[in-house]
């Protein structure tokens, strides 16, 4: 079944509406593909027939399986920096409030099936693909440079003591992995929710969880 053109005339340009539509469905059917069968596994005349789109269509937006895995990934980026940036844009308890809010969206996302079984899949690959690995470790450092900047938005606020922003980051999202690697166990429950909207996940457990590691990391790194 071929997509829908929309009205449009077989052979004309699909309008930017439409071309949009369709780019986003191709990202998401990709996405699915490669959650369920591997990105090693997955190839790009499997996804446009599974999809219903012409191998024309796929490879004219995309040359080749990396460059479809890095549209994938590059959305998913945007979307888990978007939403921390909204996570922690509330008002009251200052700088270290705004890092808490955003850590805890961080296992919101982390804990879903949706998001832990793609990159848990993305990750078990990588260990390897050291040119996968490698994009895996871009993909996270721009991922996380909103939390690195509350870390250090924080810090300057006299909220965290100093240290290499980072680094300090980086053994706050080591305590928050607890926290999903918990829940993705099946401990403290699996919420559904997809990336950007994990609200429920865990429920009050998964608070709970967090709450546990996030007095840990203030008695390490609060300010005296």
């Amino acid at each position: 079944m071929k997509v829908d053109t929309g009205g449009r005339k077989p052979g004309g340009r699909p309008t930017r509406e439409q071309a949009a539509a369709i780019d986003a469905r191709i990202l998401d059917g990709a996405r699915a593909v490669f959650c369920r069968k591997g990105v090693a596994n997955s190839g790009l005349e499997e996804i446009a027939s599974e999809l219903g789109v012409s191998k024309h269509t796929l490879y004219r937006r995309y040359p080749n399986k990396a460059a479809l895995l890095e549209a994938v990934v590059g959305r998913d980026v945007g979307r888990f920096r978007d939403s921390l940036l909204s996570a922690a844009d509330g008002k009251g308890e200052g700088a270290l409030g705004a890092l808490r809010r955003a850590a805890f969206h961080y296992v919101e996302i982390g804990s879903s099936r949706d998001y832990a079984a793609f990159y848990l899949s993305v990750s078990a690959e990588a260990a390897v693909s050291p040119v996968l690995r490698e994009r895996l470790a871009s993909w996270s450092r721009d991922a996380l440079e909103p939390l690195v900047g509350f870390v250090s938005t924080a810090q300057e606020a006299g909220e965290l003591r100093s240290g290499d922003p980072a680094s300090v980051c980086g053994i706050l999202i080591d305590l928050l992995e607890g926290v999903n690697n918990r829940i993705r166990l099946g401990d403290e429950g699996l919420g559904d929710e997809g990336l950007g909207d994990g609200a429920a996940a865990g429920g009050p457990s998964l608070l709970r969880l967090f709450e546990e590691r996030w007095a840990v990391f203030t008695t390490a790194f609060g300010s005296s």
